[in-house]
């Protein structure tokens, strides 16, 4: 049963507009069109969709997803690339990891000084790179 762009939007809880901007860039094929003119998607669609937004929920750009996309529509393709491009994201998620790991660390050495005023506000002597006397 064709679904109109509202309900794959309800469908797969991703926005009209990102679903539009999807389409345009390529990531969805174009879809077909009833006799007035509104577009109509199939479920291989909705499952597209899912796929896409899964890709972005874990964090991957919209070419990783795109050539994720083109691979996975060549099923005797060695997954040698798409194993590839996740161990790349996998190193790129790491360091973001411990990047926030270091953020973290530092705003706990900074957190602290409610009991003094701002003129003795470690946090503020931070941000400003200025050491006050």
């Amino acid at each position: 049963m064709p679904l109109t762009i509202g309900k794959l939007s309800k469908a797969t809880a991703v926005n009209v507009e990102t679903i539009r901007y999807y389409e345009r860039i390529g990531l969805l094929a174009a879809p077909a069109r009833t006799e007035s003119g509104y577009r109509t998607f199939s479920e291989q669609d909705a499952a597209r969709l899912r796929f896409i937004k899964r890709g972005r929920e874990l964090g991957f750009s919209l070419d990783e997803i795109r050539t994720m996309v083109e691979l996975a529509d060549q099923p005797e393709h060695a997954c040698t690339d798409v194993d590839r491009l996740v161990q790349t994201h996998l190193v790129e998620v790491r360091q973001r990891i411990a990047d926030l790991q270091r953020l973290e660390a530092e705003l706990q050495r900074l957190a602290g000084c409610s009991e003094s005023s701002v003129r003795e506000c470690r946090i503020i002597e931070t941000l400003t790179g200025v050491r006050r006397p």
